[in-house]
């Protein structure tokens, strides 16, 4: 569970930072050079050995539908929404993660849907009215596509290692990054029509876009699958919502989006707050 705190942490400032100091740069653009970087990261560690051809296919288009749908749909959403609008739109993740898990078990675990409706509600509760956006709803459903392929990524990579405990995460990840890679490139080069790399990019944006490449994206979405092996489902799902106060405070009050009213933001944040490490209790617990 470390793993996920650590990422959370880490994580909290990411919406705030894209939103704010990435301002003018073309989110596909934004996407590709992260994972790109990531895929730089991590190319040193990669084995080819301990690996066959369909497992490589497996965690490629893993790496295409986690980080890459995820990242493209999740990147445009700013173009319609503000950080912190971004960062709520995201709760939904823990529920796909419980129902998706559910299917592929062909179970159904009752106490980690409790958990995950609480964390649904504490991270709405925290930014619950006061949405302004002219075009929320596309960004709203461009933020569920990218919690649906983040969610199923979650589960899958969970199954998929936790039956290969000797291979380590480490030397197959530089796979999902290359899937993800390729898929944004792609997905840049035909809807945006650009260049993949923001060759308009200020040296202060690059240094946000190494940050985010390596330590973010690189490092984080590393820890973050990792950790998910290690931990239950429930858990898993509920950390997902973990990240959507930290993120919030961080886009309303360190990057300055919050409008007035702050004490009353402020309860919201420890309301909603609450109710989430209440589920994050109740699913460890269980």
């Amino acid at each position: 569970m470390i793993y996920l705190a650590i990422t959370t942490l880490i994580w909290a400032f990411s919406f705030g930072l894209i939103g704010n100091a990435l301002k003018g740069l073309d989110p596909l653009q934004i996407a590709d050079t992260r994972l790109l970087l990531a895929l730089i990261a991590f190319i040193p560690f990669m084995k080819f050995g301990n690996t066959n051809g369909k497992e490589k296919r497996q965690l490629i288009l893993l790496g295409a539908l986690q980080y890459g749908v995820m990242y493209t749909c999740y990147l445009s959403a700013f173009r319609y929404l503000p950080s912190h609008l971004v960062a709520l739109f995201s709760v939904l993740t823990p529920l796909y993660i419980v129902i998706i898990n559910d299917l592929r078990q062909r179970s159904f675990t009752p106490w980690y849907l409790v958990a995950t409706v609480l964390s649904v509600f504490g991270a709405a509760i925290i930014k619950m009215g006061n949405i302004d956006s002219n075009e929320i709803w596309l960004g709203f459903g461009l933020m569920q596509v990218a919690n649906l392929a983040f969610a199923f990524g979650q589960v899958y990579y969970r199954d998929w290692k936790r039956s290969r405990a000797h291979i380590t995460d480490s030397s197959i990840f530089g796979f999902l990054y290359l899937g993800a890679a390729i898929f944004t490139t792609i997905a840049t080069l035909l809807i945006s029509q650009q260049p993949p790399i923001p060759l308009n990019a200020t040296p202060t944006q690059w240094f946000v876009l190494v940050y985010m490449g390596i330590i973010a994206s690189g490092l984080c979405f590393f820890l973050w699958n990792k950790g998910g092996t290690q931990t239950s489902v429930g858990v898993l799902a509920t950390f997902n919502n973990a990240v959507v106060p930290l993120a919030m405070f961080a886009s309303l009050f360190v990057f300055g989006e919050a409008k007035g009213g702050t004490p009353e933001e402020l309860v919201r944040l420890t309301i909603g707050s609450l109710l989430i490490v209440s589920a994050l209790l109740i699913a460890k617990r269980k």
